[in-house]
């Protein structure tokens, strides 16, 4: 009767154990995705000065511009949570948007090479950080699955696992179709 007592603890044991180190590796899983979405970011955000001092050469009158793009990327280093850094991601592509407005008109500035390899950087990170956010909402989605489903969600809130935040913009909550006319 020890033995099978012996025997059955055992068991709920190393199924305890198994269920917490599969949390923790989802968990790991999220916070190691979030490190690539923000290295993605500061990439992104030190590429902006280069862009600005660029465009400043050009177009001295635009100050505003320059000074919108200034405080957007440094919302993007000062972002501590993925909700604060979507809003800090839209703020700094609105700004960028409105910088490459007014690069074009200088078709100078267009021309320039330097211009040029700053905008092909810069698009190279956007999609780096789309694949980067992409895989931590991939992420993220498989630990809550991992906390939700049974048995390990018997366990997860004993262990103090909570549900993440998804990386979402505000034109990922616009998901309205665009309108199409030819009239």
């Amino acid at each position: 009767m020890g033995w099978l007592i012996l025997g059955l603890f055992a068991i709920v044991a190393v199924w305890v154990v198994s269920i917490f180190n599969g949390l923790v590796r989802s968990r790991n899983a999220v916070d190691n995705a979030w490190a690539q979405i923000d290295v993605q970011l500061k990439k992104r955000a030190d590429l902006v000065p280069n862009l600005v001092e660029t465009v400043k050469g050009y177009a001295r009158h635009e100050q505003t511009v320059f000074e919108n793009v200034t405080r957007a990327r440094s919302l993007v280093s000062q972002a501590a949570s993925p909700q604060e850094a979507a809003r800090a991601e839209d703020a700094l592509t609105g700004a960028l948007k409105t910088l490459f407005a007014v690069a074009e008109k200088y078709p100078d500035l267009k021309a320039s090479d330097n211009f040029r390899l700053l905008q092909e950087d810069l698009n190279g990170l956007e999609s780096k950080i789309a694949y980067a956010r992409q895989y931590y909402n991939d992420s993220v989605n498989r630990y809550h699955n991992s906390q939700e489903t049974f048995p390990a969600n018997l366990l997860a809130a004993a262990f103090n696992h909570r549900r993440r935040q998804f990386f979402e913009t505000e034109a990922d909550a616009d998901r309205q179709p665009p309108r199409v006319s030819f009239n």
